[in-house]
């Protein structure tokens, strides 16, 4: 966190005001600027504009019930049943409820879906999924959402965006958040104050060394939410996708869950398929299963392959274009091949804790998408459920914006002692070294000695790196707080399992709150006091 006093701006080579300033460009970012005009905001992308995060990568849909034979209820108990338990039903029920409408205002700013022969929406079943109310955008769904909000962000006259500009930390005046400072690509470190400020980040999939996420994932806006001292929840819970492209790239290639949703089974290198004798859903399983079974093969020395030659076959190039490129660059023909997968680091279910309209506990900041835990997914995520997350919560907090911003300030300030910058000596191996040690220690398999070694071992890793600076200052501080929280469950419960506790245990049947200790360190809220989402309304002052 930056402290910031009175006085005449230092170790700052400007100042920009806006009304809201979001942090970050995917889906729920520019669906939170875009609805919160009239006002003034300001976006603010690591990437360039439409290029960076995840959501262009979602090569899967979006979830909403929109079929004839769907609807909200049905959904929401889809949702809940692969939560595992650990939902907010209130949440569900917004989301599954605002869903169809979000869908609608996609289609209104220009979005183009599969369409089935009548002319009528596609729709599609994934893992988990009582009814078929998937849509998608071939397979890059992600792609075509992110392509509509841009053009409509660009059209906007109340919206600036600044490319390549890199969050540094958040500027925190009298407990309320003012603005946050970054660098931008010209290497100005600019201060941007903003009555509210909407962190829109993304995920944490570079924390680890095996992961479908882009290289912007490095969880920096859960980070400096954390530095700020802002609530947190359910950050033991990570997703990993059971199906990434197995060559040695990295980032893995995503091979879509609806390749499996069309048929497409698992096989080891007999060909047999292994997923029968797991679950009775087989290959259309919750992900956590699915993703475990293909790990206890490759760790029996097993191979695993991703059979589509008979589901989709030569339909491959037409009907999943991303897939059928992603295989030909590393030398595979899907039509005739059976593809070779591995799991890896795809979604985090945890985050900053908000309220229903992205409220955070800190006064003047807001979240939404994937930095944040809505309640919503649980324990584990549904399929396709997180780019309409995005949306339905991005609108939320735009509404809530406009029904009326924070007491305005517009404090002269300089910062309290020399801003870190973007990047210092020992930072890439830092990198390296946390995100092998989260890959083996608190990963897909989890038990007590392992965790415990990562929590030593990280707090170790803190204290050589004193200077650690940018992404991998970030990694490190939200590597320490998700290996607590691991450990600090001692069950197993959705994208959480531990060998040392292999079964849900009914105590635990509650959300895991906690805050940033001074030293970097987990500081957990007693488990009388976690019902609330929120400790405090965060929002206005």
């Amino acid at each position: 966190m930056i402290g910031i006093r009175s006085g005449h701006g230092q170790g700052v080579d400007g100042v920009s005001r806006s009304e809201v300033l979001v942090v970050g460009s995917g889906a729920a970012g520019l669906t939170a600027a875009l609805g919160a005009a009239p006002l003034r905001c300001t976006v603010l992308t690591k990437a360039r504009l439409g290029t960076g995060g995840s959501s262009p990568w979602a090569q899967g849909g979006i979830a909403a019930a929109v079929g004839r034979d769907d609807a909200p209820a049905l959904h929401a108990a889809d949702t809940i049943a692969a939560g595992a338990g650990l939902n907010d039903p209130h949440v569900v029920d917004i989301l599954t409820a605002e869903g169809p409408e979000r869908v609608k205002a996609l289609l209104a700013l220009g979005a183009h879906f599969d369409l089935d022969d009548t002319g009528g929406l596609s729709l599609h079943r994934e893992a988990a999924h009582s009814r078929h109310r998937i849509l998608h955008a071939r397979d890059a769904t992600g792609a075509e959402v992110v392509r509509t909000l841009v053009e409509a962000v660009r059209r906007a006259p109340e919206v600036r965006v600044v490319d390549e500009a890199f969050a540094i930390d958040l500027a925190v005046e009298d407990g309320q958040v003012v603005g946050l400072l970054a660098v931008h690509s010209d290497g100005r470190r600019v201060l941007h104050l903003a009555p509210a400020v909407v962190l829109a980040t993304g995920g944490l999939g570079r924390l680890y060394l095996h992961t479908t996420n882009p290289r912007e994932a490095t969880g920096d806006g859960l980070a400096m939410a954390a530095r700020a001292g802002a609530r947190l929840v359910d950050l033991e819970f990570v997703q990993f996708h059971p199906t990434a492209l197995a060559t040695g790239a990295d980032p893995m290639p995503l091979l879509t869950e609806a390749l499996r949703g069309e048929g497409a089974v698992l096989i080891d290198e007999t060909g047999d398929r292994f997923m029968l004798l797991e679950h009775p859903d087989a290959e259309l399983a919750p992900r956590d299963v699915v993703a475990r079974a293909i790990w206890r093969q490759l760790m029996a020395g097993h191979g695993v392959f991703l059979d589509a030659t008979q589901a989709v076959g030569e339909e491959f190039p037409e009907h999943f274009p991303t897939v059928f490129h992603l295989c030909q660059e590393h030398g595979l023909d899907p039509r005739t091949q059976p593809i070779p997968v591995a799991p890896a680091a795809h979604y985090h279910m945890g985050g900053i804790a908000v309220d229903e309209n992205g409220r955070t506990s800190l006064a003047g900041l807001w979240a939404c998408g994937e930095v944040t835990a809505t309640g919503a997914h649980g324990a584990n995520r549904l399929a396709s459920n997180s780019l309409l997350e995005a949306l339905v919560f991005g609108a939320r907090v735009a509404d809530d914006l406009r029904a009326g911003l924070p007491a305005g300030r517009t404090p002269r300030v300089r910062m309290a002692g020399a801003p870190l910058g973007f990047a210092a000596p020992g930072d890439a191996e830092l990198t390296v070294a946390v995100r092998r040690l989260m890959w083996e220690k608190v990963g897909l398999v989890r038990d007590e000695a392992g965790l415990s070694c990562a929590v030593a071992e990280l707090k170790r890793l803190a204290a050589a790196h004193p200077q650690a600076s940018g992404e991998a200052r970030n990694l490190l501080g939200i590597a320490r707080l998700l290996a607590a929280a691991a450990l600090e469950r001692r069950e197993s419960r959705g994208g959480h399992y531990r060998t040392d506790h292999p079964v849900p245990d009914p105590a635990w049947q509650r959300r895991l709150f906690l805050t940033a200790a001074p030293d970097g360190g987990a500081r957990f809220e007693p488990a009388e006091i976690v019902a609330p989402v929120l400790a405090t309304a965060g929002g206005r002052s």
